[in-house]
């Protein structure tokens, strides 16, 4: 069931380009990036509105800056429970680390829903700050991303420390 409420966004920069910030009721639900592959239609995110995303914004520049390396934000997930499961696992993936999808069915208690795991992980809607970027394939190649490869590439060589953030 889809999450009712009032809704405002606003986009910022970043080193991977825009992204849009999508709020309920003042809180996250959505962090999404220009050509996201699940991203939902633009007269969904509500309102423009910068307020609601203060914190959201001082996170995201602190992280871009090499200064965070854990969110503390609250947010809502829209998905079925196997989805928020799933995504409330990616929280514990630690800043520079990379795990398997099927590390991550294991993690959850169901080794053998890596596949189903990939899937929802690919409609991760608070992209960075839920870290499905840190998922990888079972050999260690990087495989889909809902933001492209370049960009997880991108993240993942930030967080490894061996690229230069640009400010935003």
């Amino acid at each position: 069931m889809p999450l009712t409420g009032h809704r405002t966004h606003t986009v910022v920069d970043s080193p991977v380009g825009p992204l849009t910030l999508v709020a309920i009721d003042g809180t996250l639900t959505g962090l999404y990036m220009r050509r996201q592959r699940h991203r939902p239609p633009e007269e969904t995110f509500g309102v423009p509105d910068p307020e609601p995303f203060t914190e959201v914004v001082t996170q995201l520049r602190a992280y871009f800056e090499g200064r965070l390396t854990s969110f503390d934000l609250p947010m809502v997930f829209n998905g079925t429970p196997f989805q928020q499961q799933v995504w409330t696992a990616l929280r514990e993936i630690p800043y520079g680390e990379t795990i398997s999808y099927a590390q991550l069915a294991d993690r959850i208690g169901r080794p053998t829903a890596a596949r189903a795991v990939g899937l929802a992980n690919g409609r991760n809607p608070i992209g960075i700050i839920v870290p499905c970027h840190r998922v990888v394939g079972s050999t260690g190649d990087l495989t889909g991303y809902g933001g492209g490869l370049p960009t997880k590439r991108h993240l993942l060589a930030f967080e490894a420390g061996t690229l230069d953030s640009t400010l935003f």
